[in-house]
């Protein structure tokens, strides 16, 4: 059971900065959210400690990489047999190509999210991960054409 964490107003607007650059220094954040120095560093230690900020990352940019074409495949399995689900899950996390899966309610069973270099690299993915022997029933593929707005968990979390 995960233990939720109560944040105040100040850990609010300290983790939408974070958020946005985990390089600012700490007095940056510090005179733009009202705090002390020493308290924004104190209040962050203990945010990390607590697993609110679970990791300093970086963001890639996608479009200064090499060309690539994101589809969101949706995933309708044969059963909902626990042993096929968790073999197409384990199939799904080893393919480098998945960019993130979700299992989801309605008509679909699975939203996958692929990047791939060509068309021809995502026919070869469809082939090799998404046949009847991994349970699949069948499959709908929507390319993106543009993102609009990323996927960021943390958004909804601080209500933004």
């Amino acid at each position: 059971m995960t233990n939720f964490v109560a944040l105040d107003d100040f850990d609010r607007k300290l983790l939408a900065r974070v958020r946005r650059n985990t390089l600012e220094p700490a007095r940056v954040t510090a005179e733009a959210v009202g705090l002390s120095e020493s308290a924004v560093l104190r209040r962050l230690r203990r945010l990390r400690a607590e697993g609110v900020i679970a990791a300093d990352v970086a963001l890639i940019d996608p479009a200064r990489l090499a060309p690539r074409i994101v589809v969101q495949v949706l995933v309708e399995m044969t059963t909902q047999d626990r042993k096929v689900m968790e073999t197409f899950q384990r199939a799904m996390k080893a393919s480098p190509e998945v960019q993130g899966c979700w299992d989801v309610t309605g008509e679909t069973d699975y939203l996958v999210m692929v990047a791939v270099p060509s068309m021809q690299a995502y026919e070869a993915f469809g082939i090799r991960e998404l046949v009847p022997d991994k349970g699949v029933r069948g499959f709908k593929s929507m390319i993106v054409i543009r993102e609009v707005v990323g996927f960021d968990p943390a958004r909804a979390a601080l209500g933004r």
